[in-house]
């Protein structure tokens, strides 16, 4: 455990629904969902620009909402003005964290998910932050 809840959620997570991931693997988001499967967590595509139905070998999904069973943790890619829907959608399944990856911010979104008792970040890498956590033996 760490001192950064944000951290400790992804840390403790075992599913992460990935906002904007779909088969385009110049794409940032393919990159670190990449990484994350390889660290042993199970990945759920939800693809927004280009539709999939499978990114990584797993069954992607049109929405938050359509996937079954529990979500640990909502990392989005998204530009910032359209990760308020995804934030709210992460309330409603009842997902443990909502993290906005590195370059994206929406404060009033993250206040939402924070109100509503989700761990929830922005501005930041799952996958910087994982290598990080590995380096200082976290992991």
């Amino acid at each position: 455990m760490s001192n950064d809840k944000a951290l400790d959620a992804l840390l403790g997570a075992k599913t992460i629904a990935v906002v904007g991931l779909d088969t385009r693997t110049h794409r940032p988001a393919y990159e670190v969902a990449a990484y994350l499967q390889s660290q042993g967590y199970r990945i759920i595509p939800v693809p927004v620009q280009q539709p999939a139905d499978e990114v990584l070998g797993e069954r992607a999904y049109a929405s938050l909402h359509d996937i079954p069973g529990q979500v640990d943790l909502v990392d989005v890619f998204v530009r910032p003005d359209h990760t308020g829907p995804f934030v709210d959608d992460a309330i409603a399944i009842g997902a443990g964290a909502v993290w906005l990856q590195l370059g994206i911010t929406n404060d009033g979104a993250v206040a939402r998910a924070k109100e509503a008792g989700l761990v929830a970040t922005q501005d930041r890498c799952t996958k910087v932050e994982h290598q990080r956590a590995s380096t200082l033996g976290l992991t």
